[in-house]
């Protein structure tokens, strides 16, 4: 099985990754955590170009990276460990490319959608996790991490990080477009729900789409 997590920075993907990993592994289920961009040596590399690099990089310098990276990843490890009966959870897929590059950047969104089919061999999530939450609570969440005020004035947060309220604002709507277009793949929780309820949730989802999957 495949799953996705996705949700604009701030929204608490990480958290809830690792709450499911434990409650599988409890379960016996063999289970193989990714990122993205990363998972493999040259999609690590790409994703220190996108995420720390101090340099311009254009919108669709951007797409292509995340592509590449996307491509190594799914050839070498998704595929292969799908094939085997692993379940794969993925920290952002392919639906991270059209809220952020299409609707973020304004990239058209058909020829995004013909490259993600290329860069995915067409492989897609059985279920897809989206954690809602509003831009500017997500960006005061990232910076107060960090102590930064939501200036974008300060270096420390990543190059997506420092994309600014608007462009977040965008990707939000989005995913809220792709979720109404892909309503039997999604689910759509709440970010600002506790992290133990949220959990919850997932975990019910799961057992009442895919029964046998958590027996």
């Amino acid at each position: 099985m495949l799953i996705s997590f996705e949700g604009i920075d701030g929204a608490g993907k990480t958290t809830q990754i690792n709450k499911l990993v434990t409650y599988l592994n409890s379960r016996n289920q063999e289970v193989l955590t990714l990122r993205e961009p990363g998972g493999t040596e040259v999609a690590e590399k790409i994703r220190t170009i996108l995420l720390e690099s101090r340099q311009e990089i254009s919108p669709i310098g951007e797409l292509l990276l995340f592509s590449a990276s996307r491509t190594e990843l799914v050839q070498q490890v998704i595929i292969p460990a799908l094939a085997v009966g692993k379940t794969v959870i993925l920290d952002r897929f392919f639906d991270s490319t059209t809220a952020y590059q299409g609707y973020g950047r304004g990239i058209d969104l058909l020829l995004l959608q013909s490259i993600i089919s290329i860069s995915t061999c067409d492989t897609v999530p059985d279920i897809t996790i989206y954690l809602d939450i509003e831009a500017e609570k997500a960006l005061n969440r990232i910076f107060a991490k960090t102590s930064i005020p939501l200036t974008f004035e300060n270096d420390e947060p990543d190059r997506m990080e420092r994309s600014g309220l608007e462009f977040y604002r965008n990707v939000r709507q989005g995913y809220l477009d792709l979720i109404t277009r892909n309503k039997e793949r999604f689910i759509c929780i709440d970010a600002l729900l506790p992290e133990a309820t949220i959990h919850r949730q997932i975990i019910a989802f799961l057992e009442e789409r895919f029964p046998v999957f958590l027996l």
